[in-house]
């Protein structure tokens, strides 16, 4: 299951314009802006998409290549977070960022990051407000 992706685009007005109307007979219509100066350093500004109360497909302008996308996938709980981040380090993952608590999104959000082999953005999160009780 995913969690959220990054799509880097060439022109983000024209992108947010077509994701509106393509997505919306989906049921995908919340949008969400976030303003990446509230993110750690050099995060981009990001235009949200979703739906459900779960903001889960992000615009970012920026050079359009394959390399440009990052993934996120749900986990369960902390241990699946440490557990994901363990096994990608021992097959050849890079340290993009250790488990831990990501206090510039949310104080329960809970994430590793590392880079695939091929370089792509990978991160293992646990929001424990998506999670029943």
């Amino acid at each position: 299951m995913l969690d959220h992706l990054f799509l880097s685009v060439s022109d983000i007005e024209r992108s947010i314009r077509f994701y509106e109307a393509v997505l919306a007979p989906l049921g995908i219509t919340a949008r969400l802006d976030y303003d990446g100066k509230d993110g750690p350093p050099g995060h981009p500004d990001l235009k949200g998409f979703g739906a459900n109360g779960r903001m889960f497909f992000w615009l970012r302008e920026g050079v359009v290549e394959g390399q440009a996308v990052h993934v996120g996938f749900v986990a369960s709980n902390k241990a699946e977070v440490e557990a994901a981040y363990a096994v990608a380090i021992e097959n050849g993952a890079s340290d993009n960022g250790a488990p831990g608590t990501r206090l510039h999104y949310d104080p329960n959000y809970y994430a590793a990051n590392v880079l695939d082999p091929d370089g792509y953005s990978l991160e293992f999160v646990y929001k424990n407000w998506q999670h029943a009780q």
